[in-house]
């Protein structure tokens, strides 16, 4: 099997049989394809639907009589042969799309059935194979005629099995890659499939792997790069690199281009050839390999591009080393799947849908790339910029364009960077996406056209579009396996990031829903810190971190440490963002949002944060305050009219029972309890204005951040909770505003403290002690007017064996406990006389809710972390805001 057409298999001895009915009594396997069209060949009663069942799944197989059936409610009316067959090749060509292999059950004696079949094997790019069963026209005969449902006339099976046999030279001839004939009942009972992987079906290689760029003759660079990536050369008798191991067992995959330009084709043929022999690396055809190639074989070929070189430096080398690199450059298959289908490797690039494939069009394409059909001011092609289409979930790592660095580009990164034109030999350390470069000796070759890119650079052209986040998705999370969003969650999803979001490049993530504790049966008490401890402590969970819910909003920040910083990563330049949890700009007023987002960079500086974790940005979760900052209209409109209202009627109605009861009127129990309606009520304007207070700029701003979720190259959303509020701490610690000289500002213009510290408490669920300890600083913190609490895994991501049904057993990230006053806000200011009815609230729809949330932000960060293009990041960042459209009672 190859995917080159240009090498087509000699066919086996089963192809050039005489014509005659002799039988081999040797059992025949016959090699297939694990990805092919199958076309089984041979007259009405040769056996087909047997032979097909007992070698293949009954879903691979498309037979035309059940086709038939499917239209006509009849397998035998031959008046509905056209639309059946139209269904058939309709079904055919939806299971080749997938990449299943098909089997076609029909007689396909006739050339024009065939060539149809093979035209749509050709338009997916697999092989089509033959399967002829030529058995006896008589024993055929017989067979039909013992089935009642079956009633052929006399001639058609004579007529079926006279086109079989002019057909059996001319099969590899109408384009059938491999043509297998099996002659006489006894050859067809006995024969068995050998299923095939394709030769670029190296998925069970997972690495690490050290994926090198265009080399091109450049022997002492690839030497240098080499060694630098950690491998040891072993060299001949004469000095010469013939193999390059690596100690911690990683492969060098090479993507082509080994050849011409440089000063040293022969050695890096020499060195290659040696670690693909030992086992050490793989390697995949430049354009340069297939035109050298093609040179040394005799063939006419346009001598140009540095070929000559090739040729000269070759032609001192032994014809036994040059018989060795014909036989190596012949050899080359046109791209590797790799690491379970994560990472395709090939020369000049390679659209999902050419990954896995065979076919001309898919080597010429891995070959020589796709053009726009013009010409540069140089005379050179101009390539199709596939890269920036690329939607692939497959790593696509190629060379063939040089440009002068390498960059990841939609999950696809160019290695080309130019060595042989003085430029630098680069390598990808894969899974690490850890570019390494060697600068080149010297300009080798002087390039046609300055060395500059006309494939995409660092920045993606379309970081978001329609088509990656409408109608109904299935989002892959590595924690949760997969999340429907539903079509018009998405709808409404789509709704919100067009006309409210902030720019969709810098939406790294949204924070995930958080259910609150199992409801309390205590008295008096809706939600208790009891019922969080105990729950945590069925799931496994022993250590918590209970903190601080603060008075505000929650809020993500996306923190530059300079004006470059976001644009080398995210494509927007600036000093960075803050967003509320549906993707919108918390702050209307832009200055404002620049003098916070000044104070945090300002404090990760001074407490060293950029340093400690490589990065030049941050993305942290924080709650801003006051409430009032953000919901100041909510507030205005539902809660201070609530307030009022009460305010201005229940005096009044207590004054008037007063009266009543003044005149001898029984009023006792109506006017305690509308007493108790107004103190209810003075209590929930008390709850909401803790949230309120007046700020003018930076000034009553409160910026209280609990979690860093994110750096350059790393996801900290994973990392245990003490870990973070150790890191908040320093960075609160760091916010030291700037003090005037002594004398020249009275202390009461100073300038304040923007960010807060978040106060927490741990706990140990077996240690009784340590439960009511945290009990008693909820108890207190909700005394003073505080919102509750959230309690946490201290571990942060943990799983239960347990499970209960969810997948992966994740356990719930934080659970909320709010305090009495609080929930008077939520539940009304008369809630607590209805606690047996709001006891029946279910939770389970927002804790699965919370999970699925939680999921695919962690997936979010997980692929910012390892590089991958931003759509990808958005995808589950979408699917977070498409989730909050489903339909939970909003106070939970």
């Amino acid at each position: 099997m190859t995917d080159d057409p240009t090498d087509t298999p000699t066919p086996g001895d089963d192809q050039h049989q005489d014509q005659d009915h002799a039988e081999s009594t040797t059992p025949r396997r016959l090699p297939v394809t694990d990805v092919s069209l199958v076309v089984l060949i041979g007259t009405s009663g040769a056996g087909k639907s047997t032979f097909a069942r007992r070698h293949f799944l009954p879903t691979q197989v498309v037979s035309s009589d059940f086709c038939r059936g499917l239209v006509a409610d009849d397998e035998n009316d031959q008046s509905a042969s056209a639309e059946a067959f139209d269904l058939l090749h309709y079904i055919v060509g939806k299971r080749l799309a997938a990449g299943r292999l098909t089997v076609v059950d029909a007689t396909n004696v006739q050339p024009e059935a065939r060539r149809q079949l093979v035209a749509i094997a050709r338009e997916h790019d697999v092989l089509p194979i033959a399967i002829v069963l030529d058995v006896p026209p008589g024993v055929c005969a017989e067979r039909n005629r013992s089935r009642p449902d079956r009633r052929l006339p006399a001639h058609v099976i004579p007529r079926q099995h006279r086109e079989l046999r002019r057909s059996l030279r001319g099969l590899e001839r109408e384009g059938f890659r491999k043509v297998h004939v099996l002659r006489g009942e006894a050859e067809v009972a006995t024969a068995g499939i050998e299923l095939e992987k394709r030769y670029n079906d190296l998925r069970h290689l997972t690495g690490p792997f050290d994926i090198v760029g265009d080399i091109h003759g450049c022997r002492s660079e690839l030497e240098t790069l080499l060694t630098r990536l950690g491998y040891t050369l072993t060299r001949d008798a004469e000095g010469r690199p013939v193999d390059a191991a690596h100690p911690a067992g990683r492969t060098a995959v090479f993507v082509g281009d080994l050849v011409d330009r440089g000063p040293d084709t022969p050695g890096v043929l020499r060195l290659v050839m040696g670690m693909v022999a030992a086992g050490h690396a793989l390697c995949v055809p430049g354009n340069h390999e297939n035109k050298l190639g093609r040179a040394m074989d005799g063939k006419k070929v346009n001598v140009a591009h540095g070929l000559q070189e090739s040729l000269d430096q070759l032609a001192g080398e032994s014809e036994e080393f040059r018989a060795e690199a014909r036989a190596f450059m012949r050899g080359l298959v046109s791209h590797y799947l790799l690491d379970g289908g994560a990472l395709v490797v090939c020369h000049a690039g390679l659209p999902e849908r050419y990954h896995g494939r065979n076919s001309g069009r898919v080597r010429s394409h891995a070959l020589y790339g796709d053009t726009t059909g013009e010409t540069d001011e140089y005379g050179l092609p101009v390539r199709y910029p596939w890269a920036e289409e690329y939607r692939g979930r497959a790593l696509v790592v190629y060379g063939h364009t040089p440009v002068p660095a390498a960059s990841f580009v939609n999950n696809t990164v160019c290695l080309d960077t130019g060595c042989v034109f003085g430029g630098s030999l680069t390598a990808l350390r894969y899974p690490e996406r850890e570019l390494v470069s060697v600068e080149a000796e010297r300009e080798w070759y002087a390039p046609v056209r300055p060395l500059i890119t006309d494939a995409p650079g660092a920045r993606e052209g379309r970081p978001l579009d329609l088509a990656d986040v409408a109608g109904r998705r299935i989002v892959e999370t590595g924690l949760y396996g997969r999340v429907a969003v539903r079509e018009e969650n998405a709808a409404a999803a789509l709704e919100v990031m067009s006309r409210f979001a902030l720019d969709p490049r810098l939406l790294a993530y949204l924070p995930p829903t958080m259910a609150p504790s199992a409801t309390s049966r205590r008295d008096g008490y809706l939600e208790h810190p009891e019922e969080a401890f105990l729950g945590y402590r069925a799931d496994g969970v022993r250590h918590l971190v209970c903190e601080e819910k603060h008075m505000g909003s929650r809020a993500v920040l996306l923190v530059a440490r300079d004006g470059a910083a976001l644009e080398r990563r995210f494509g927007v330049a600036g000093p960075g963002a803050i967003w509320t949890r549906t993707g919108r700009a918390f702050l209307a007023d832009e200055e404002l949002t620049g003098a916070v987002l000044d104070r945090v960079r300002a404090a990760a500086e001074r407490s060293g944060l950029f340093e400690e974790l490589a990065t030049d940005w941050l993305l942290l979760d924080a709650e801003l305050m006051p409430w009032s900052l953000k919901a100041v209209e909510l507030l205005r409109r539902q809660y201070a009219a609530v307030g009022a209202a009460a305010g201005a009627a229940l005096p009044e109605v207590l004054s008037a029972l007063e009266r009543a009861a003044g005149r001898g009127l029984d009023l006792a129990g109506l006017t305690a309890r509308q007493r108790q309606r107004a103190a209810d009520a003075r209590a929930f304007t008390e709850a909401y204005r803790r949230y309120c207070w007046p700020t003018e700029g930076l000034s009553g701003i409160r910026l209280a951040p609990f979690q860093l979720l994110a750096a350059e190259g790393a996801n900290l959303a994973v990392r245990p909770h003490d870990e973070h509020l150790a890191w908040i701490d320093r960075l609160v610690a760091a916010d030291v505003p700037d003090t005037p000289d002594a004398g020249t500002e009275s202390p009461e213009h100073r300038e304040e403290p923007v960010l807060h510290r978040t106060r927490r408490i741990l706990v140990d669920t077996e240690d009784e002690a340590s439960t009511a300890a945290a009990t008693a600083w909820w108890e207190e913190l909700t005394a003073a007017g505080g919102e509750g609490m959230v309690v946490k895994p201290l571990a942060s991501l943990v799983r239960t064996a347990r499970g209960e049904g969810r997948p992966g057993g994740l356990v719930q990230p934080g659970v909320k406990v709010r305090g009495r006053e609080y929930l008077r806000i939520i539940y009304g200011p008369d809630y607590t006389e209805h606690l047996d009815r709001l006891r029946l609230r279910a939770l389970g729809h927002k804790r699965s809710l919370a999970l699925r949330e939680y999921a695919l932000g962690l997936e979010a960060l997980d692929r910012l972390a390892a590089g991958e293009p931003l759509w990808r990041v958005h995808e589950p960042v979408f699917a977070v805001l498409a989730l909050e459209s489903e339909p939970v009672d909003p106070r939970l």
